[in-house]
């Protein structure tokens, strides 16, 4: 990589704007496609209204974050999806949010359904070309967007021949809510409900991204007590995603023991997160500099012995999995992902970790507690349904481990009275702030004006990265095997329909 073209810094690092090189756009794109190539990885590319762009690649070995900035003179240029599949997604936002062609985009569609597009014209939800197989017995198989149950909107369109699915297109953003564009102007007293409403299931990995970005921005150091307190809520969110999907899949194949009591520990789990803070989701648990829940001794000793209750409850669920061979046969059966691929197109979290990718930020890019108490992170080979709910069972085993060394610590360590916190963010600064969220990868890039106001705020959610992983899982699949499969991904609609 040319460290000429780019600012080399840290997770959760503030930079004075003027500190991140300005390209020429062909030099900016051409840096961003060598680093690629080179092995890093494109965490986010983004633009603003007027026509800044801005990339951000992680070198996860280095623990590195590269920034580069560039503007264009006119909203065009030579798309580099051909050469860096990575970038697909994002070019196609860019078009869509600021009218930005990306010539030669083999892919150009909509992302949310925004009312600008590449036209400059409205855009009707669902509206658009999907892909087609031709061909004697070929057929279409359309699932939503709407769903049976309590579910979002989300468009699924498979290629079939026969029972063989030979393409599935992935059609989202029929619910965008432009929280990102809400965000600009602020911070206000809004805007950590609008960060912890990202994805509602990933209230505290939103959340401590974004307070970690204003806390950088604002020069403020938290205290290891409070960040360990962070960590805690964040292993409890994790545990109750991962034991409810572990018990979903269980569900998906018929195996009703897991299932069954895999539905209700996953109450327990986000019971303990309620009497911590009051919301079984985390809401306001955190706030910028600080918590607004602490964790006093008494309290974190009753929360360690409630978690060891509960863990042991989650352990003898979901080892009956691994004893039952017709569960095994399923979940070995379906949904590879290649791991070449997986590396092309950027995944994160859980199915790059499937795919043998060793990634996490609380080990790559440490933040809070995990700097100085790392995590093990588990891994898998084959990419399928199994490797990606093995992985979920060793992350429970690794998070419990921390709650039982996070919880001792607390027991042993008074409670501080918070100072008063100045949040008076630097101008012309940015930050790029990652967390490691249940499901993957979390980035918040935020972009302050001459005043100290959020200019530009952008969010990678990682099902924003994965959901081309799902339909690359299909190809080649059962057509029936698609709830197996789309469970064992669990994507995210609200986080990708930002």
């Amino acid at each position: 990589m040319n460290e000429a073209c780019f600012y080399v810094g840290r997770n959760g690092q503030a930079v004075a704007l003027a500190d991140v090189p300005d390209l020429e756009p062909a030099a900016f794109f051409e840096a961003i496609v060598a680093a690629v190539q080179e092995g890093r990885r494109l965490a986010c590319l983004c633009a603003d209204a007027q026509l800044r762009l801005f990339a951000v690649l992680a070198d996860d070995g280095a623990g590195t974050l590269a920034l580069a900035r560039a503007r264009l003179r006119e909203p065009r240029y030579a798309s580099i999806t051909p050469r860096c599949p990575q970038a697909h997604l994002f070019e196609r936002e860019m078009a869509e949010q600021f009218g930005i062609v990306p010539e030669g985009h083999p892919w150009l569609k909509p992302v949310r359904f925004q009312t600008l597009g590449v036209s400059g014209s409205p855009v009707e939800p669902g509206v658009m070309a999907f892909y087609r197989v031709e061909g004697e017995a070929v057929h279409e198989v359309a699932v939503g967007p709407v769903h049976a149950g309590v579910i979002e909107p989300g468009h699924f369109r498979f290629q079939c021949l026969g029972e063989e699915v030979l393409h599935l297109e992935i059609s989202l953003g029929y619910q965008h809510r432009g929280l990102e564009q809400a965000l600009v102007g602020g911070p206000h007293p809004l805007s950590l409900k609008f960060a912890e409403t990202m994805a509602g299931d990933t209230s505290i990995g939103h959340g401590w991204a974004y307070c970690q970005a204003l806390e950088a921005l604002a020069g403020i150091d938290v205290a290891p007590r409070l960040q360990r307190v962070r960590g805690v809520a964040l292993e409890l969110e994790r545990m109750a995603n991962h034991t409810g999907d572990l018990g979903a899949l269980a569900g998906d194949v018929g195996f009703l023991p897991t299932s069954s009591f895999c539905g209700r520990i996953r109450g327990d789990w986000l019971n303990l997160t309620a009497e911590a803070c009051g919301s079984r989701l985390g809401r306001d648990w955190l706030k910028p500099g600080g918590l607004r829940y602490d964790l006093e001794p008494e309290r974190a000793r009753a929360l360690r012995q409630r978690t060891a209750a509960v863990w042991a409850d989650t352990r003898d669920a979901i080892e009956l999995l691994w004893g039952a061979a017709s569960v095994l046969n399923r979940f070995e059966a379906a949904g590879a992902v290649d791991p070449v691929q997986a590396r092309e197109i950027g995944l994160v979290g859980v199915p790059a970790r499937a795919c043998g990718i060793r990634m996490d930020v609380r080990r790559d890019h440490p933040y809070g507690p995990y700097a100085d108490h790392p995590v093990a992170v588990a891994r898998a080979q084959n990419g399928n349904v199994h490797a990606r709910a093995w992985v979920r069972w060793k992350e429970l085993a690794e998070s419990c481990r921390f709650l039982e060394e996070a919880l001792a610590h607390l027991e042993a360590m008074p409670p501080a009275e918070e100072p008063a916190r100045d949040l008076r963010l630097a101008p012309e600064s940015l930050c790029v702030s990652m967390t490691e969220g249940w499901r993957g990868e979390v980035l918040h890039l935020v972009l302050t004006d001459g005043s100290g106001r959020f200019s530009r705020y952008k969010v990678v959610d990682p099902s924003f990265h994965n959901w081309f992983g799902l339909a690359l899982a299909l190809r080649g699949e059962q057509v029936s095997d698609f709830p197996l499969c789309n469970k064992s991904f669990n994507l995210s609609y609200c986080g990708f329909d930002l």
